[in-house]
């Protein structure tokens, strides 16, 4: 495939694949995911892909983006009846906004504030520095208050089992 074909493509076709993959996604982060991918997959390719080609890959991709979600869901409900745990609608709301971050974002949090992993285990687990973890961790959980209060569930709301807790330094900035 000539180089310049591709880049043509890309140029024509990949604002259209971050719109296909933003209607069905509802994020941003993830349609520029999965757009990255489509063109990724298309790169691999021996010759240039056809534009249905690419949104059948991307409808593939949202496909897989939205069966994640929905297991994350099921798995946290089933953990909660497993431990007896009583799911309220604030929680419910908490698990569909996981659901609406970014994977990186659902990770570190994840790995914080459920897993209880220090900010040196969770560096090791992303891949990145301690002072990484603390910047991300700040900005997950920026963008779970984001999703949160459009959803009507202010920080406040959130159930002090589900592992966010709101008196937390490391909620309020704090790296201590």
């Amino acid at each position: 495939m000539q180089d310049s074909a591709f880049v043509e493509l890309f140029e024509k076709q990949y604002p259209r694949v971050v719109a296909y993959a933003r209607r069905r996604l509802g994020s941003m982060p993830d349609a520029e995911d999965c757009a990255a991918e489509v063109f990724r997959l298309a790169w691999e390719l021996d010759g240039l892909p056809s534009t249905g080609w690419l949104f059948v890959t991307a409808r593939n991709i949202v496909y897989a983006v939205n069966r994640s979600h929905h297991r994350l869901s099921d798995l946290c409900s089933r953990i909660a009846v497993e431990e007896g745990t009583r799911i309220t609608p604030e929680d419910l709301g908490v698990l569909e906004a996981m659901d609406c971050l970014s994977d990186t974002d659902r990770e570190i949090l994840m790995a914080y504030y459920w897993d209880d992993l220090s900010g040196a285990q969770c560096a090791q687990l992303m891949g990145c520095s301690s002072a990484a973890v603390w910047v991300r961790l700040h900005r997950a959980r920026q963008a779970l208050k984001t999703i949160l209060e459009k959803q009507g569930i202010g920080a406040r709301h959130i159930a002090p089992d589900s592992g966010l807790h709101t008196s937390d330094p490391a909620w309020q900035g704090e790296t201590s």
